[in-house]
């Protein structure tokens, strides 16, 4: 059976982009980092995300990279503690350098949420949810 979950992506510097998850709040594992990859620890399941150098993640996935300014190749989404979080986590990506494309609000009644994009245009979709509003 599968054992762990790994999200990778192609990004144009490592030190930057490392720095950018960071400032974020993102917890960067040192251990699994070097010039070419690090790896980021996401939420209490420990969902990996492992950041390539374009070239090293273009000669794996045998692939063309998706121009970011012209598509969107996937939202990464995760789950947020409290609305404030959201607020937090929103700000703290627009003062690395990142970009909101959904300021922070309220989403069907039951959600609250934001939208940012990193220095590489992965876009990512932070949300806390309040099951209890939730519509039955």
């Amino acid at each position: 059976m599968l054992k762990q979950f790994w999200i990778n992506l192609p990004v144009k510097d490592i030190n930057k982009s490392k720095e950018f998850y960071r400032k974020v709040g993102f917890a960067v594992n040192e251990q699994h980092g070097n010039s070419e990859q690090t790896q980021l620890i996401v939420g209490d399941n420990n969902v990996a995300v492992m950041l390539f150098p374009e070239s090293t993640f273009k000669s794996f996935t045998r692939h063309e990279i998706v121009d970011t300014k012209q598509a969107t190749e996937v939202l990464l989404s995760v789950d947020a503690n409290s609305r404030e979080e959201v607020d937090i986590l929103a700000k703290n990506a627009v003062d690395a350098g990142g970009i909101l494309f959904g300021a922070p609000s309220e989403i069907q009644g039951w959600m609250y949420g934001c939208g940012f994009t990193d220095l590489d245009g992965h876009r990512w979709n932070v949300l806390y949810m309040d099951i209890s509003k939730m519509p039955k």
